[in-house]
């Protein structure tokens, strides 16, 4: 493939790699991963409410990894809450997931920043077949793929199976008790499935550019010397 092709391919995975870290940056700083809709179960039992009846008992969320607000209704108007995850819900989430999402997320920032610079230096530098090559490009891309993937899985089973929303809504709550009634994710979470494909378009772009997947060489050789050793 001519130079010139080679530098617009690395010259685009080198800007997606970018405008990705950019994204997780702001991602990881606005509380707008998940939004939630919690029930007062407390109060719709006391009047046995139905049907719409159920909208002066039914509040609202929505939050991050640092951060979040909401409305709590329990059938008495609309009581506003902020939050913090640190330190005032310590007692209350799996810590030890969410400080892991934030450090996958952290991970994701710095290794696409890394791709980043190795694309523009594959693009207008010399690079040589060390990690500043097409191996380190590959390897790279999907260690990076794999941290997004890992903050999605993360943080959903923290959302799903640990059912952070609603460990959110009863937090210092002795009177009344809540029940998340649904929950979507937001744009910041989209932002990671983004980078995340933005990381396996980045791999096929160097393929591409001309360069084979790692270990594609040393098992055609492999296979080469195998058939050679039964010619003789």
């Amino acid at each position: 493939m001519p130079n010139q092709q080679k530098k617009i391919i690395f010259c685009t995975a080198g800007v997606l790699s970018f405008v990705c870290a950019l994204g997780v940056v702001t991602a990881l700083g606005t509380p707008v991963w998940i939004k939630a809709t919690i029930l007062c179960k407390t109060g719709a039992l006391l009047v046995n409410a139905s049907g719409k009846e159920l909208d002066k008992f039914m509040g609202e969320m929505q939050y991050g990894l640092f951060h979040g607000e909401g409305v709590r209704q329990c059938g008495l108007g609309a009581r506003p809450f902020r939050f913090s995850f640190f330190p005032d819900l310590l007692q209350a989430i799996p810590v030890s997931i969410h400080v892991n999402v934030i450090l996958f997320s952290t991970i994701l920032i710095v290794l696409t920043m890394v791709g980043t610079a190795f694309f523009m230096y594959n693009a207008f530098g010399k690079p040589f077949e060390t990690l500043h090559g097409p191996l380190g490009l590959y390897l790279l891309t999907f260690i990076s793929g794999s941290c997004g993937c890992l903050v999605m899985v993360l943080f959903a089973s923290e959302v799903k199976i640990h059912h952070l929303s609603e460990k959110i809504a009863n937090f210092k709550e002795g009177t009344y008790a809540y029940k998340t009634q649904s929950e979507k994710y937001t744009t910041s979470f989209w932002v990671i499935f983004i980078c995340f494909f933005v990381h396996f378009l980045n791999g096929l772009l160097i393929r591409l550019a001309g360069f084979q997947f790692p270990f594609a060489n040393s098992k055609d050789t492999e296979t080469t010397n195998v058939a050679a050793d039964l010619m003789y």
